[in-house]
């Protein structure tokens, strides 16, 4: 049977001209040297999919070459019967914090039911079809980025429905490293739901295996879950990401700043949505003495930005490499001590800056005027037990 599956593989790989194509062979996977995701080796999961009626919680990242998955699968006969689409939809178009309607995929004709608005977990009524859920989707391994929360809901889900989940794994651009505060479980929300730090060093395959493994799902509840690991990839491989995998982390240097970056979102400072350049740029109208300027304006993935058509002074952070192995607090403590200079509010109302932190521990000491060295000493503790969780799930040395 299973050198049938291969024969189908390889008729769909030759009527494709885009490179790379799926793959059908692990041996010839692991001796080509170059990253295999998780979905691009069909080989070894089409007999789980095969005469069953598939879910597929997808969006535009979810590419094996030039390909998306869904136009990969329907060829080899793959009953595809429904989509679900995270933050920002299946196309990837719609802003952080955008609501985004249920639709049928125009290409396909397949219902696409958005975990991003009134719903953010499976009903059962959106499950009563599915024998099996794919999970598909680029993370960049911080923990404020909501793709990780959405797949916490569709494992909840398919547990409580006897459904499989088969993640297929994808590398991690920040997975070389582990930083920043522990979430507690008073600040557990859709931008933080575990207890794990801003930047928790797991692919997200990985990160599956830590949901089911430590009992995060409702009351204890486990998912049968599978894994399809990567090839030819561990954490300290550096991988630039072949499409960006929301609207306003347009680049591998976006994606490298973000976890020190993102904190501003809670804060009156702009990150540079917008613009040309989001989260390589810091800014506010009101800092006027500081030499770089740019001005926000409505446009695709960022339709109602922070400031929106004013001048903003701040930093420019394109030319700016990143701290390797750490979260970079000097801008947040920089730009406080900035706003408090000139007597304007840096803080926004309500807990939204605590839910990235994941504690009101963070801004206290900002506030408190302490060191950025006094701030990671905090945490350092909690670090080390999240990193005793990890280990137990790592798939790649």
């Amino acid at each position: 049977m299973k050198l049938v599956y291969t024969l189908i593989i390889l008729l769909v790989v030759s009527s494709c001209k885009s490179e790379p194509a799926v793959s059908s062979s692990a041996a010839s996977d692991q001796q080509d040297g170059r990253i295999i995701v998780g979905a691009e080796r069909v080989g070894d999961y089409i007999e789980d999919i095969t005469f069953k009626k598939v879910g597929l919680v997808v969006n535009h990242s979810s590419m094996i070459g030039h390909r998306h998955i869904v136009d990969v699968l329907l060829p080899l006969g793959i009953q595809v019967e429904k989509i679900f689409s995270p933050e920002h939809g299946f196309r990837g178009e719609a802003d952080a914090g955008e609501k985004v309607a249920d639709n049928i995929d125009p290409k396909t004709g397949i219902e696409v039911v958005s975990l991003y608005g009134d719903l953010k977990k499976p009903r059962k009524e959106d499950l009563k079809d599915i024998d099996i859920l794919i999970f598909d989707i680029q993370d960049v391994g911080v923990r404020f980025y909501t793709y990780i929360s959405t797949l916490h809901y569709v494992m909840e889900a398919a547990a409580e429905n006897n459904i499989q989940v088969l993640v297929l794994d994808r590398p991690n651009p920040n997975g070389h490293y582990i930083d920043g505060p522990v979430l507690e479980s008073a600040f557990s929300s859709f931008v933080g739901m575990h207890r794990v730090p801003v930047v928790y060093g797991m692919t997200i395959g990985e990160y599956a295996m830590m949901i089911n493994g430590e009992g995060w799902l409702s009351d204890g509840i486990q998912c049968r879950l599978k894994v399809i690991p990567c090839l030819n990839y561990d954490h300290n491989t550096q991988y630039v990401l072949p499409i960006k995998p929301s609207p306003n982390l347009p680049n591998a240097l976006s994606i490298a700043h973000y976890p020190s970056i993102c904190f501003f979102e809670g804060t009156s400072v702009s990150v540079g949505r917008g613009t040309d350049h989001p989260f390589q740029v810091i800014g506010h109208p009101d800092f006027i003495d500081m030499n770089y300027e740019f001005t926000p304006i409505s446009k695709s993935g960022a339709k109602y930005p922070k400031h929106q058509n004013k001048l903003c002074h701040g930093m420019d952070l394109k030319s700016k490499k990143p701290r390797p192995d750490k979260i970079d607090l000097s801008y947040l403590i920089y730009f406080y001590d900035t706003a408090k200079d000139l007597d304007l509010p840096f803080f926004n109302e309500g807990a939204f800056f605590d839910l990235l932190a994941g504690t009101d521990q963070l801004k206290k000491s900002i506030i408190e005027g302490k060191s950025e060295k006094e701030i990671r000493s905090s945490w350092m503790a909690d670090l080390d037990q999240f990193k005793a969780v990890r280990s137990k799930y790592l798939l790649y040395d």
